[in-house]
């Protein structure tokens, strides 16, 4: 047992020096010790036993804030095994009282003297050697703890943890364990976390297999541990670990809620659905209620995934569940509401929303009139509108495209000439090409072609972007009002703009050009495309219907000549006219 000068604790600093050799000089004059302050300036080496050399040779670890050496292995029995010494060289009784002596500095003899084994090493000698390579492993060492209250000392590993003073928490709880004392389990944690925030996985699993092995492991550790296998092997990993975990009887009582809620965070961030709905049974299964956290959780995880349905259904779990939802949650399952089209369960959310005092913003408010204006609703797209103004909301474009499209949803093309007119008489600095083109759409509807023509030339002048489905609109709108010739023009106007053409432009200029009887036209336009089974389809088609039975045998061997097949429409017309031929 290592010698142990006392009047240390952990509080009195770091350790890192070596102990001094003694003077050179002969007997016990060469050393001297001196009092800091006041009182007696110097007592004589000689009224103070020397100690061991085993002890000096062993290398002890000193104390920098007081005269003490600091033992590897500290037994609960020394105590008892030892007596104490007092300066003037005379032993106290075994209460440690002095008889009323004077009282000063105190040591602990060492061990009886070494007694020499095989090899000439006397076994003081190796002992001390073994402890001194066990309290420095890493570069840390272990302190002798003069204070032996385990409440204490935990206290002061949470506040060392906490700080982040990873090396000093370490050595303290290496020295209570070597010590005998036992850490509490919120010490151990705060330990164990600190090691998480390092990103020391390898002290972690230590740490962790400690905690497990005393019986002192609760869901807060099973949190932190998983969080670090997470970190640095991978949701896989720690889903392994997870499912170990709940294979083990005695650890499976500890995991709780946060557990699982951590876990599904885990998988959540892999974007993997399926195994986070696998989790949301497994909590379920095993008698656990879901927090507001855990729904959070699965909302968005669901969302961000697509699955809608199933973000739906954790939402009304939670409502059954009696926990009220955050802005955030209802933000989101409004989001899933309006791209499954279920505009219901959107509204009645969103009314749960202002019923609680929230403030929708003009993005969720856009979200609502959209979704409304594709169901056909555009009577309650407009009066969300108008709650968004009396919310003090300025419509942008989002708004107006919302409305636009609501009002064209139900068939009201009027309305929407009508409304588009008003926006560029208020807002003209608000028209872009999406307004423009649902505009467009209704003109094309109605067969507006003169307004159509009117609508593409503002956005000439205005230096909107022009794109083929604007053209497009304005063709069809020619070929609703038989005028093919203005078809064409647009047409020659688009290419001339350098806007190729699609397939949709080719048959909406060729079905008004097949109406209008220009079957010159029909062949140039049929020279110029590359070749399209839908194009000489329905250039057969028309021509079969106009009469133009023999243009439409030529046309049908080239569509044959250049490797197309005709659709079985295309077949019928032409065994139609050869039987009647």
């Amino acid at each position: 047992m290592a010698t142990v000068w006392s009047g240390c604790s952990t509080s009195c600093g770091s350790f890192g020096q070596e102990l001094p050799p003694r003077g050179s000089r002969s007997g016990r004059d060469s050393t001297r010790f001196r009092r800091r302050s006041g009182g007696r300036s110097r007592v004589d080496a000689h009224q103070i036993q020397t100690p061991s050399p085993a002890m000096v040779r062993a290398g002890a670890c000193v104390c920098r804030a007081a005269p003490c050496l600091l033992e590897s292995e500290v037994s609960g029995k020394e105590d008892a095994e030892v007596a104490v010494w007092s300066i003037d060289g005379e032993p106290h009784g075994v209460d440690g009282h002095d008889g009323g002596k004077r009282r000063g500095l105190r040591r602990r003899p060492v061990r009886p003297p070494a007694v020499v084994e095989k090899g000439g090493v006397s076994a003081p000698l190796a002992i001390a050697a073994e402890l001194d390579r066990k309290s420095e492993h890493g570069g840390l060492r272990l302190h002798f703890l003069e204070e032996r209250d385990e409440e204490l000392l935990s206290r002061r590993l949470i506040k060392l943890s906490q700080s982040n003073k990873v090396r000093s928490a370490t050595e303290l709880f290496d020295s209570m364990r070597a010590s005998g004392l036992q850490p509490s389990a919120h010490a151990c944690n705060s330990l164990l976390a600190c090691f998480v925030r390092r990103s020391s996985l390898a002290d972690a699993m230590k740490m962790f297999e400690f905690i497990k092995g005393k019986g002192m492991a609760t869901g807060h550790t099973y949190t932190l541990i998983l969080k670090a296998v997470a970190s640095n092997g991978g949701y896989a990993s720690a889903l392994e670990m997870f499912n170990e975990i709940e294979e083990d009887e005695d650890s499976k009582k500890n995991v709780d809620v946060i557990v699982y809620n951590t876990m599904i965070s885990v998988c959540g961030r892999a974007k993997d659905w399926m195994l986070v709905q696998r989790l949301w049974g497994r909590l379920k299964e095993n008698s656990l209620s879901g927090t507001l956290l855990t729904y959070d959780l699965l909302v968005s995880i669901f969302v961000q995934c697509g699955q809608c349905e199933l973000a739906i259904a954790a939402y009304q779990e939670m409502l059954q569940n009696g926990l009220d939802p955050s802005e955030d949650i209802m933000k989101a399952i409004i989001a899933s509401c309006t791209k499954e089209g279920n505009w219901e369960f959107a509204l009645a959310t969103f009314s749960r929303m202002l019923s609680a005092g929230m403030k929708p913003n003009i993005i969720l408010f856009n979200s609502m009139i959209n979704a409304l204006g594709k169901a056909g609703q555009d009577e309650l797209a407009f009066r969300m509108y108008h709650l968004l103004t009396s919310s003090g909301f300025k419509p942008d474009q989002y708004t107006w495209s919302a409305l636009l499209s609501a009002l064209y949803k139900s068939g009201r093309c009027w309305d929407v000439l009508e409304l588009f007119q008003g926006i560029k008489a208020k807002h003209p600095m608000l028209l872009n090409d999406h307004l423009y083109n649902i505009a467009l759409m209704s003109c094309e509807r109605l067969g507006q072609w003169e307004h159509g023509l009117q609508l593409l030339w503002m956005m000439e002048k205005g230096g909107v972007k022009i794109s083929v489905v604007s053209y497009n609109h304005v063709i069809g709108a020619c070929e609703v009002a038989s005028k093919p010739k203005v078809a064409l023009e647009v047409y020659r106007r688009m290419i001339n703009q350098r806007c190729s053409p699609d397939t949709f432009t080719h048959l909406s200029v060729i079905r008004a050009c097949i109406w209008g009887s220009l079957w010159n036209e029909v062949e140039d336009i049929l020279e110029e495309v590359a070749p399209d089974s839908s194009i000489y389809n329905t250039v057969i088609h028309g021509l079969c219907l106009r009469g133009k039975i023999g243009l439409a045998n030529k046309v049908y061997a080239k569509m044959r000549g250049i490797g197309l097949v005709p659709d079985g429409k295309t077949r019928a017309f032409m065994l139609q006219h050869i039987e009647t031929d």
